[in-house]
C-alpha cells in the first residue's frame, strides 16, 4: 500500500479520481447471505473484510490496520460510505445489493505506506472525530 495512491497492483492504483477512495473496508458480518454459497472477499469488490469490527460508523475518522508484518500499522482516512453496486446481485445472489444500504463498508485514502496481509490484523481508531489532512 502506498500513501495517497492505494493498493499496488489494484486497477485503480494512482488514479486521481480514486485516491480518496482507493481502499474499501467492510465488516464480514454485514455480508448478505442471499445465496447458498457463503460470500467471500472476491465477490464483494471490497479490499479488506474485517471480522468483529463494524467500520461503517467511522466515516470522518482516521483508523489503522496492523497485520503484524513488522512494517507497522497502515493509517487510513475514512472518507465515505461504500455504496453497494448491482454487481453484488450477480456475485452474491439476488437481493444482495438491497441488503446492504448503510452497511456496504467505507472507502478510505491511505495516509501511510505499509503492507497488508491476509490473516489476523489489529484495527484501531486514531482520531474518531476527524480525519488527518489529505
Amino acid at each position: 500500500m502506498r500513501a495517497g495512491l492505494g493498493l499496488v497492483g489494484d486497477r485503480y492504483f494512482n488514479r486521481p479520481a480514486h485516491r480518496n477512495a482507493s481502499i474499501t473496508l467492510m465488516a464480514v458480518e454485514r455480508l448478505p447471505r442471499p445465496g447458498t454459497h457463503p460470500a467471500d472477499l472476491l465477490c464483494t469488490r471490497r479490499h479488506v473484510l474485517l471480522r468483529g469490527t463494524d467500520v461503517d460508523p467511522y466515516t470522518g475518522a482516521t483508523v489503522f490496520l496492523d497485520c503484524g508484518t513488522g512494517t507497522g500499522p497502515v493509517d487510513l482516512a475514512v472518507r465515505s460510505t461504500a455504496r453497494p453496486c448491482a454487481r453484488l446481485d450477480t456475485t452474491l445472489g439476488p437481493g444482495a445489493q438491497r441488503a446492504l444500504p448503510g452497511g456496504g463498508g467505507v472507502r478510505c485514502r491511505p495516509l501511510t505506506d505499509g503492507t497488508l496481509t491476509v490473516g489476523p490484523a489489529l484495527f484501531g481508531v486514531r482520531d474518531p472525530g476527524r480525519t488527518a489532512a489529505c
